[in-house]
């Protein structure tokens, strides 16, 4: 059975793939990257991505292009929503994606984070893959925080600070006087 895991990024990977193949899974990546800024921190996150996918044998689809005036058009006026877009964008391109590559189901590396909304991902992942024929495959990641960090702070990965967008950067690293 082949899954299509949406890759935000490499940190974020190590336990899910670990757990999807340790089910059997054969895996690929899917790493998206309109929602990241500024486009310097993107690339960093994709070559952390490949530096690792080449160690472990993850195949690894890299989104084409940078449209962030996209997102932000998306999420402009609807900041406090923007999660909710970036989901469901994320999301469904991986389904699309998966459905094109004959995969069996798809996934994606947010339900490794504590910080992501697991219920309305895992709505949103299962009404998407309906929609688009081909089944969204809900994993609880998060047992496997800890592991993760561990594992990339041993293996030396670029460890990102912030969920991506400039508004979570902003938040993480903004505070006022």
């Amino acid at each position: 059975m082949k899954i299509l895991l949406h890759t935000c990024c490499a940190p974020c990977a190590i336990y899910p793939v670990k757990t999807l193949r340790a089910e059997g899974l054969d895996v690929m990546g899917f790493f998206y990257r309109y929602n990241i800024h500024p486009y310097s921190e993107c690339l960093k996150r994709q070559e952390t991505l490949k530096v690792y996918a080449d160690q472990i044998d993850l195949r690894v689809i890299c989104q084409e292009g940078y449209d962030l005036e996209k997102f932000i058009q998306n999420v402009v006026y609807r900041e406090k929503d923007r999660c909710n877009y970036c989901y469901h964008d994320r999301l469904r391109s991986t389904a699309l994606l998966a459905k094109r590559g004959k995969f069996d189901y798809f996934s994606s590396t947010l339900l490794y984070s504590k910080y992501q909304k697991h219920e309305i991902i895992k709505s949103m992942g299962d009404s998407i893959g309906k929609s688009v024929g081909i089944p969204f495959l809900y994993k609880d990641f998060r047992t496997g925080w800890k592991e993760g960090i561990e594992a990339s702070k041993s293996l030396d990965l670029y460890r990102q600070q912030y969920c991506g967008c400039v508004y979570s950067e902003k938040e993480r690293f903004y505070r006022e006087s």
